[in-house]
């Protein structure tokens, strides 16, 4: 049964990280036990093969490899959202591809990085991917790190076509969503791409976040989410204020911090790509106190494995 982006496209959606063993091989096992863990959350939907799952390290097979899994434990009872990240408008294209024949509910594309392309080309860019494949697309705009921002403009003359369906707003500009939403289809979702600034976001209109913390604490996520969209400002900013020293680990060493954090509740492997090395052992203490923040009795829950 079809069901619209609109229905799951919106809470807290982790960003799942590709586990390696000590061979630097994809641990399938590691990774098909992360993404029934979020089932078990109750989590929308998952991304994988994108910032946090080290996709640029990837080959084309591993991310397909990596999909395939990811839709064999969803077996439908959540979506999931492959990554088609690549600065080359054909290499994206390729990509997509490959997603949509391993069984991804929709693609991720992102702006393209150290291109520098102009509005012109990214409306270019993102109009072939969609054009080459059946899938919903999902836009993600990171400024930090492609230099170049998707204009307000790109995005409304984009969404002209139905088949992009949502934001990733990496833009930690939490007055977006109010600003877009006159502008916007009704069923095009905006959530945050970055965890410090998803509170705000939600709060402003924003329909969830892509999240990094999900992966440690989604039970947590869900409820601040819950708490926000019910009007209790106070109780989910007190809960995302115990998040915070967890999320300033996250996104000051991505995706490393992530991977030890996982570890530490004996999930996976803590390994890592170059360009991308493990934590330090003075990060890694930094991670053990950012823990300590909220593995109190009310929030045990969101944190255990």
């Amino acid at each position: 049964m079809f069901i619209p982006p609109s229905a799951w496209f919106t809470g807290f959606i982790p960003d799942l990280p590709t586990p390696f063993d000590a061979a630097d091989a994809i641990d399938l096992k590691a990774f098909a036990a992360l993404c029934e863990r979020q089932v078990a959350a109750g989590v929308p939907a998952i991304v994988v093969c994108e910032t946090a799952g080290e996709a640029p390290t990837l080959s084309p097979a591993e991310q397909e490899l990596v999909i395939r899994a990811a839709v064999d434990v969803a077996r439908g009872r959540v979506r999931i959202i492959a990554g088609a990240m690549s600065n080359a408008t054909s290499q994206a294209i390729a990509l997509a591809r490959r997603a949509e024949a391993a069984g991804a509910d929709a693609v991720m594309a992102v702006v393209p990085a150290y291109n520098k392309p102009m509005q012109e080309g990214m409306l270019a860019h993102f109009r072939a991917i969609a054009g080459a494949t059946g899938l919903p697309v999902i836009l993600h705009d990171i400024p930090s790190r492609t230099l170049r921002p998707l204009a307000d403009e790109t995005l409304v003359r984009l969404v002209e076509s139905r088949q992009f369906v949502g934001l990733r707003d990496g833009s930690c500009d939490i007055t977006r969503p109010m600003r877009l939403a006159r502008l916007l289809p009704a069923g095009f979702r905006l959530l945050s791409g970055d965890d410090v600034t998803a509170f705000g976001y939600i709060a402003s209109g924003g329909d969830g976040a892509i999240s990094e913390v999900a992966n440690i604490a989604p039970d947590l996520c869900r409820t601040i989410f819950s708490q926000v969209r019910q009007g209790r400002l106070q109780s989910a900013r007190y809960l995302h204020k115990r998040l915070i020293p967890l999320i300033a680990c996250l996104s000051k060493d991505r995706p490393a911090a992530l991977k030890n954090g996982l570890g530490v509740l004996g999930l996976m492997s803590p390994a890592t790509r170059l360009p991308i090395v493990p934590l330090d052992a003075a990060a890694q203490r930094e991670m053990v106190r950012a823990f300590a923040a909220i593995a109190d009795e009310e929030l045990i829950d969101g944190v255990g494995a």
